[in-house]
């Protein structure tokens, strides 16, 4: 079709891109007149195609149409308007003149939100459901016939500014080009819009944006995202006009301490924290704002309120004024009405707007790319000193208005002080869940609660989805040099090395880890996993490919390697660091962003980790953490469209309720180390010092739980007798008791569901006939304590000579002398494939006994030898794709082959 936009902005230069793309023929562009100097997006990008641009400053005049501007536009010939978003009343001759008339986009569900600032009343009102209308144009009152409708979920803390980005920019243009389909079609309905519900709103501005206190704190909160960030919801306070910005519902609960603030008509004085300003409605509720911008322009930190006139200005070096002038240019570009740039230059009051933030934080990317700065700084910096003031701190790493607020449970154990953040990590932020959900951690060692966690819903997993893929596509981490962002994962291995005494004792106590091993093996090996994928960051490369040429051209293929994007990662409770390191690190080396789920018993040490990540300046929304349930936490992350890859560590049973979770939502990638039942096979001429000490480890190691450990172990009948009682010996040197007792060699287990299981599984293996030697019962003490357990002549087909206990429990059976054949059966005979392992002095008998054991990981007069440059990934139903390794890199990237004819 031929077709006529009307309109302006962003939003009209991509629905004009898009129609272009559909074949349409756009006979003219009618926008808005250049202002300072700069065209409307929407005419720069017409005039680039060479499509004619009308830039007229009315339509008509005193309610009657301009006949020259009516006639200018019946040349083009149009055969349909479409309107996009458009300020300015255009008569209703243009409007029925095509043959299929006009259409236009209103971001409302009409006949509700009639009038300019639709997105505005939206979030005034409360509305739980959200969206946009594209209808027949009218004149000018929004009533005319629907054509299309859209809707989306309101989120209590959406702003003008994110519901707009995440639903009704980018699902606007696209349901106003389908729209525009089905005219083409002739299938375009023309519904007319219901009397019942409609609304009628007035254009919200500054004159009539002031906050009436005398309402609930939920109003309030609605009332002032409604104006986030234009108008902007205002109140006065010590006399001058202050305007209020990023309001959030807080949980009740929380008393909130800091400094008052008394504000003039407030049911009682707001609260300076150090999260923000703490505000009350009359119903004794809270909100809590972020930002705040007084007359002058000026735009701050809430939290910040009453700190003296700021920061004492640092004195530029010789490289930094020559940044300093690279700035005055840019400057200079965008702000062309101002002769020139003073330090004073105010940028906002010089003219500038929304989309002049965007490109100056772009320019400033683009010449110091270790700079990262964000839109808000701009808004809080406005002066061109100011401005260069931030830019050198945040280069120099002296930055801290972004200081990170961490309400840590504080407690005084191990020698120490442990300082441990508690909530949701989403966005840079610690944040409450949802309605203030919580639950109680709790420490295996005795059965006390540790601490409340902040107990993730649903829609903080959207927010957390969605602050990661904006990290992705628009952040600082999408366009950093991967050497850049492996200088911020050394940065953040060295801040875990700085705080590994203080991490092993936060796992101690929440996983019931021994400290020692908790130091070595998961603080200690999760340091080493970062470092190790750090160095990868810059060598993830492609290659070139010759293929066949097609003469008389020549051609070159290449490959790329890319990120996926935004990752969801759900680990176990046995080693909870770790695990989080394994995929964690890989992760982020190959440039993606995540939201990880810890177990929800053993979340501590995550929000731990998230609170050093954002020490080592890591972009916001590049990792998020949530602690919460796997039914509802992993499901979403399992469903959500916006997560295009899954890495799971856990149960069989969940990695394939998973994997087809996956599959039905969005075909995303998964990768899944799953359950075990991993054999070790004891011949005769082993080693048999070694093979009692390595046959103890590989089951009692980290009390059992471990996803490699032994699940059974197959011994010659020659040794069978001496290898029982000296384990039996062994284990009665072991000391149970207290893992923060550096002598302790056996801790609790993880939490009490466990040590339940564990109960029963001896339990059956005693009623299905297998001898229990020693164990199988809970220790007489408080806590999660479990005797390490010794079961012998466990026969193939009991039950647990198959399925896994997951807990200190060692299951041995026999096999005759020379019978290597029929045990390496019966030690495949399992639909598990994780590890397993070989005792023998016979390297012959090794090498074919490992080549013919069915498993990911073979273990040769050896156990539990993991290391992070060695990949680490199970068979059959334990799962597929790999951890540790340069293969654990190819789990997070995608391959693109490009070919070039020349």
């Amino acid at each position: 079709m031929k077709i006529a936009v009307i309109g302006q902005s962003l939003f009209g230069q991509e629905v004009y891109k898009e129609l272009r793309k559909e074949g349409h023929t756009i006979v003219g562009v009618f926008t808005i007149p250049d202002k300072d100097g700069k065209a409307d997006p929407l005419a720069t990008e017409a005039e680039k195609d060479g499509v004619a641009v009308f830039k007229f400053p009315r339509w008509r005049v005193k309610g009657q149409a301009i006949p020259e501007v009516v006639s200018q536009y019946k040349v083009t010939g149009a055969e349909l308007n479409v309107m996009p978003f458009c300020s300015q009343f255009i008569p209703m001759e243009v409007i029925d003149h095509p043959k299929h008339g006009s259409i236009i986009y209103h971001p409302s569900l009409l006949p509700r939100h009639r009038g300019a600032s639709a997105i505005n009343w939206t979030l005034i009102h409360g509305d739980k459901k959200g969206g946009f209308t594209v209808f027949w144009a009218d004149d000018g009152l929004d009533t005319g016939p629907i054509l299309l409708q859209r809707e989306c979920d309101v989120e209590p803390n959406d702003t003008v500014n994110t519901i707009y980005k995440r639903f009704l920019f980018p699902e606007g243009v696209r349901g106003t080009v389908d729209a525009v389909k089905l005219i083409a079609e002739g299938k375009a309905p023309r519904i007319i819009q219901p009397q019942d519900g409609a609304t009628y709103e007035c254009i919200q501005k500054k004159d009539n944006s002031k906050i009436d206190w005398n309402q609930s704190a939920e109003a309030i909160h609605n009332w002032i995202r409604g104006n986030d960030k234009v108008p902007g919801a205002w109140a006065e306070v010590d006399r001058q006009k202050v305007t209020f910005y990023g309001s959030t519902l807080v949980d009740n609960g929380v008393p909130a301490s800091g400094q008052p603030l008394e504000i003039p008509g407030a049911s009682r004085p707001g609260i300076v924290t150090k999260a923000g300003l703490v505000l009350f409605g009359n119903d004794g509720n809270t909100l809590l704002v972020k930002n705040l911008q007084f007359e002058d322009g000026k735009m701050i930190a809430a939290a910040q309120y009453f700190r003296s006139g700021g920061t004492e200005a640092v004195e530029l070096t010789e490289e930094e004024k020559a940044f300093a002038d690279q700035m005055r240019v840019v400057w200079q570009s965008i702000l062309t009405n101002v002769a020139q740039i003073e330090d004073s230059t105010d940028f906002f009051k010089s003219g500038a707007a929304s989309m002049d933030v965007v490109r100056l934080v772009e320019e400033v990317k683009l010449r110091a790319s270790s700079c990262q700065l964000q839109n808000e700084d701009v808004y809080m910096n406005t002066t061109f000193q100011d401005f260069i003031q931030k830019c050198v701190r945040k280069l120099r790493g002296e930055d801290d208005e972004d200081e990170l607020v961490v309400d840590y449970v504080e407690k005084s154990i191990n020698n120490m002080t442990i300082k441990m953040p508690h909530q949701l990590f989403i966005n840079g932020e610690f944040v409450d869940a949802e309605g203030g959900k919580t639950y109680k951690t709790i420490n295996p060692t005795d059965g006390a609660a540790i601490c409340d966690v902040s107990l993730a819903q649903v829609s903080d997993v959207d927010r957390a989805v969605a602050a990661a893929k904006e990290a992705f596509e628009e952040g600082e981490w999408g366009k950093m040099n991967p050497r850049d962002r492996g200088r911020l994962i050394y940065r953040l291995a060295d801040l875990m090395e700085e705080h590994q005494e203080e991490l092993a004792t936060i796992e101690a106590i929440d996983s019931g880890a021994v400290y020692t091993l908790a130091l070595k093996t998961h603080v200690g090996m999760s340091i080493q996993t970062f470092r190790y994928f750090a160095g990868w960051c810059d060598k993830i490369q492609g290659c070139t490919i010759p293929i066949n040429q097609a003469r008389p051209n020549r051609n070159l293929t290449f490959t790329k390697k890319e990120p996926i994007g935004v990752c969801g990662i759900v680990i176990p409770w046995n080693y909870p660091l770790m695990m989080l390191a394994w995929k964690t690190a890989a992760c982020l080396a190959a440039g993606n962003t995540l939201v990880l789920k810890p177990a929800q018993v053993t979340p501590l040490t995550a929000v731990k980790f998230a609170e050093l990540a954002a020490k080592a300046g890591f972009p916001k929304g590049v990792i998020n953490i949530l602690p919460g349930s796997g039914s509802l936490v992993g499901q979403r992350l399992s469903d959500h469209p916006d997560v295009r890859k899954l890495g799971f560590t856990g149960s069989t049973e969940i990695g394939k309720h998973i994997m087809k979770s996956c599959a039905v939502s969005n075909v995303k990638k998964v990768s899944l180390e799953l359950g075990g039942k991993s054999p070790l096979i004891i011949f005769s001429d082993c080693d048999m010092d070694k093979a009692v000490r390595m046959g103890m480890s590989s089951v009692f190691f980290n009390k059992g739980e471990n996803c490699i450990a032994a699940g059974r172990l197959f011994l010659e009948e020659a040794i069978h007798d001496e290898f029982v009682e000296r384990v039996i010996e062994e284990i009665k040197k072991m000391k149970i008791g207290d893992p923060l007792d550096r002598s302790t060699d056996h801790g609790p287990q993880n939490h009490k569901a466990h040590m339940d299981k564990l109960v029963e599984y001896c339990q059956t293996g005693v009623k299905e006939g297998a001898t229990l030697v020693r164990g199988g019962k809970q220790v007489e003490r408080p806590g999660f304590f479990f005797e390490p357990t010794v079961f012998t002549d466990v026969q193939d087909h009991m039950y647990i000579a198959k399925e896994e206990s997951f807990g200190p429990v060692m299951i041995i059976s026999k096999f005759k002398s020379g019978e290597v054949d029929d045990v390496l059966r019966r030690a495949n005979a399992t639909e598990y494939g994780l590890a397993s392992g070989v005792f023998t002095r016979d390297i012959s008998k090794a090498l074919y006994v490992s080549e013919k054991l069915n498993a990911g990981t073979v273990f040769v007069n050896t156990y539990n030898k993991t290391d992070v440059a060695a990949p680490f990934g199970g068979f059959k139903q334990s799962g597929f794709g790999k951890d540790l390794g340069q293969e654990a890199l190819n789990e997070y990237l995608k391959t693109k082959a490009v070919t070039i004819e020349y």
